[in-house]
């Protein structure tokens, strides 16, 4: 597992370019059956399960952040403590009871995941039970996750602005997907519902929706210094943001391939 600094979170690109973690509405979620999630191009998902949400994908990544320096394929043992704290949660028993609920929604799907040239198949926790004398969780990552955290395949998402967007799925999803690019490119409102995972049917209120999300991505990125502005023309969404070190070398190292003579 490649070390990231303790101020973001590592995430594959192809979990913040697809509906697989939705902006769904709380309560009732659909079991799906090998059905395709929409995705960008470049980015296969067919899942089955009950469906996954923002608050799954918190979880999921506190889980990869707490164990990251542990050795993936073994037993890695943290406690519910430990993961509520990462996610900002107070310790109580409802808080724990819903990230039981959450771990094992992580444990009890499968998902069929291509991400450019890398796949997995599998779930994203392969295993996942409660040690009964300590009360640990003891969680373990197939080594075949690996392939998703390959050079230029994952984001580090900066944790503190996600947690500012808390309770507010679809502002959650949208800076994910909008951390996952270097140079975002303009793109319809349809679109980006579509890739999210929206269950809104009405366009008019779906707009106002994506706008009101839009908003809290501007503020809660202002807020902590984290370059991130919009417009919306008719359907046309635009967005410009700060673009992190590891984005800005790579948009270098595509502008210098594009300027090599061809021979």
């Amino acid at each position: 597992m490649p070390i990231w600094p303790e101020p973001v979170r590592a995430v594959p690109n192809g979990a913040l370019r697809s509906a697989l973690f939705g902006a769904i509405r709380p309560g009732f979620r659909r079991f799906l059956k090998g059905e395709q999630l929409a995705s960008v191009e470049g980015v296969k998902v067919i899942f089955t399960g009950e469906r996954l949400d923002q608050g799954d994908l918190d979880v999921w990544l506190s889980v990869l952040h707490a164990i990251r320096l542990q050795e993936i394929g073994n037993q890695c043992r943290v406690t519910s403590y430990a993961l509520l704290k990462l996610m900002g949660k107070s310790d109580s028993g409802k808080n724990r009871d819903t990230l039981h609920e959450r771990i094992t929604r992580l444990r009890a799907h499968a998902v069929e995941f291509k991400q450019g040239r890398y796949e997995y198949i599998g779930g994203l926790l392969d295993e996942a039970f409660k040690d009964k004398e300590t009360g640990e969780w003891v969680i373990v990552l197939s080594p075949k996750l690996l392939a998703l955290f390959g050079p230029d395949q994952f984001t580090q998402v900066q944790w503190v602005v996600r947690r500012e967007l808390d309770r507010q799925p679809l502002a959650q999803w949208l800076h994910g997907f909008y951390a996952s690019h270097a140079a975002p490119y303009p793109m319809k409102a349809k679109t980006l519902l579509q890739l999210a995972g929206s269950e809104n049917d009405s366009p008019t209120s779906a707009r106002q929706k994506l706008r009101k999300a839009l908003d809290a991505v501007v503020k809660a990125s202002s807020i902590h210094g984290e370059g991130f502005s919009y417009t919306m023309v008719g359907d046309l969404v635009q967005v410009k943001k700060t673009a992190s070190k590891a984005q800005r070398r790579h948009l270098v190292n595509v502008a210098k391939k594009l300027m090599k003579p061809r021979g």
